[in-house]
């Protein structure tokens, strides 16, 4: 770039924003707001959905399908990333902003009037999961963008403080839906809502679509791209030069594994993990979970400025890697807290009658397939999907070959039975009543109880999980940016942010709520953010350099 434009971003360190900046971020992050928005009403509402299109298989299998395909659009982020980065570098920042909006929009909109399978049978589940994969492409390519046109706007020593904005708009879209849900639930009944009331949040979608295409359509083109476009000095192959050359790919993994992967699994944890473990292991009602989960995202998210203005300051490196350590120290202690304190019969009823599940270990099953060919019909699989369904923990005893399942529940003890057989249906009542009378007697609830929950103690561990979710989100966007030259920027940044965020974040409820479910300690699923974390915390003190006085111009 020329020396005029880096002097004019370097001059602009101390002054305010302007009319224009403040457009810039506006129309940015609205943008944004709205596709998170889209993306996360599919988590949201993961009990309704499986109902409705994974009606075919037993109630736990439907959840880990369902969250499989939740799971779908975050696989394919990085291929967004490559597609939309490529356009991005090649022909403009505001263009791809288009094209990603329309493309997430209309395949929310869809899943709203899309047959259940009821009606239609599998051709549900496999729209639902196409509509999924569009709706990840799309959103692999608009972090990017949107990071790379308002660092771009950015005058020097503020970018930590503008991109803070776009950061805040993945909680904004997560806390938009969760209102736009608990209206829907408030205006009609359980049943109403259940049968076509969930449609709503996705029907509504349309509308945000359109203004958000409005909003798209006003902004100009990044000053710093459109210099490179007159100069003609943008690259040609952006992919090329981004991952086939050495020097810069060796950025691109530092970038994912010292700080976006331990970033992600954060972020998932706080916001989404936790939300799973208070309706699905807490067995808080879903309604309350979200009105708790609300609560704290509006206490914690003006942090997003502040530590993205913070790392402005004091770098981003130190605020990226305290929010990692906090995490790897604190989260077992804190989601004990959280049923402590959210379910206290439940952590009694663990203590003073333990529940067993006495098996052979080679009928054991990992309690997820993600192509659905496996059946889960041995003895030792439907004793411990009885038994994670209901949120219990337990505890593994190995028994010889062949023998049938058993669950113990204190001094009491039910057989399970082998799906195969050929009085399997008969068995199942009685086996899952017998399941369910041993719980009661031994102190388990079916649900929480409402008079029992600290909702305030378990409403502050929430808000310190977002805390943690500011402090490593907040000045992620900024060190990215400043990490790659402007010609590749977009493409560069775009692939290890949606690799760490798709894969690594994305899979991390499927991944943590099957680890629960084959293990039984209702805890275990941590070890999976606890280790990604401790990864990017020791690589990223070591090989992560500081960035923020970078000049991105270049």
């Amino acid at each position: 770039m020329t020396a005029g434009l880096s002097d004019n971003y370097s001059g602009r360190r101390s002054a305010g924003m302007t009319a224009g900046e403040r457009k810039v971020i506006l129309a940015s992050s609205l943008g944004t707001v709205f596709e998170w928005y889209d993306f996360y009403l599919y988590g949201s509402l993961a009990g309704q959905i499986a109902k409705q299109f994974f009606s075919g298989v037993n109630p736990t299998a439907a959840f880990i399908f369902t969250l499989m395909a939740f799971a779908a659009g975050f696989i394919v982020r990085p291929f967004g990333a490559l597609i939309f980065g490529r356009l991005g570098d090649l022909v403009g920042r505001k263009y791809t902003f288009l094209v990603t909006i329309l493309i997430m929009g209309l395949s929310t909109f869809l899943v709203g009037i899309l047959p259940t399978y009821a009606a239609i049978g599998f051709a549900a589940p496999v729209i639902l999961v196409i509509l999924r994969l569009l709706q990840g492409l799309a959103l692999g390519g608009e972090y990017g963008g949107a990071a790379t046109y308002v660092a771009e706007h950015a005058p020097h020593g503020k970018r930590g403080n503008f991109t803070s904005y776009i950061q805040i708009t993945a909680t904004f879209g997560l806390f938009m839906s969760l209102i736009v849900i608990l209206l829907c639930r408030s205006l009609m009944s359980t049943e109403t809502f259940d049968a076509w009331g969930w449609r709503v949040p996705f029907l509504i979608s349309f509308l945000l679509l359109l203004i958000s295409v409005w909003i798209r359509l006003k902004l100009n083109e990044s000053p710093m791209f459109q210099k490179m476009k007159e100069e003609g000095t943008h690259s040609k192959s952006p992919l090329k030069d981004s991952f086939a050359n050495w020097s810069n790919l060796k950025i691109v993994i530092l970038a994912l594994l010292g700080a976006v992967a331990g970033q992600a699994v954060v972020w998932y944890t706080g916001q989404f993990y936790a939300l799973f473990f208070l309706t699905k292991i807490v067995s808080i009602d879903g309604t309350t979970a979200n009105i708790m989960i609300a609560i704290a995202l509006a206490i914690a998210t003006p942090f997003f400025v502040v530590f993205g203005t913070l790392s402005d300051r004091i770098g981003r490196k130190p605020v990226i890697m305290l929010g990692l350590a906090l995490a790897v120290l604190t989260y077992f202690p804190i989601f004990k807290g959280i049923t402590h304190f959210g379910n206290p019969a439940l952590e009694a009823a663990a203590e003073s009658s333990p529940v067993v599940v006495v098996a052979d270990p080679g009928e054991c099953s990992f309690q997820f397939n993600p192509t659905a060919t496996a059946s889960f019909t041995s003895s030792c699989d439907i004793a411990k999907a009885a038994l994670a369904g209901r949120g219990v923990p337990y505890s593994n005893e190995a028994a010889p070959a062949g023998t049938v399942a058993q669950i113990k529940v204190g001094s009491t003890v039910i057989d399970a039975y082998n799906g195969s057989d050929a009085d399997a249906a008969a068995k199942k009542g009685a086996f899952g009543t017998g399941v369910a009378e041993a719980l009661k007697t031994a102190g388990y609830p079916a649900k929480a109880d409402p008079a029992q929950v600290n909702y305030f103690m378990v409403t502050v561990l929430l808000t310190i999980l977002v805390l943690y979710v500011t402090m490593v989100y907040g000045p992620i966007a900024a060190m990215l940016v400043e990490m790659f030259p402007t010609r590749i920027r977009y493409s560069s940044m775009s692939l290890p942010y949606h690799i760490g965020n798709g894969w690594f974040g994305g899979l991390l409820p499927t991944t943590s709520f099957a680890i629960v479910a084959t293990t039984g300690n209702i805890y275990s699923g941590l070890w999976y953010p606890v280790a990604i974390a401790a990864m990017s915390l020791v690589i990223g003190i070591l090989f992560l350099r500081e960035t923020k006085d970078t000049d991105i111009t270049k």
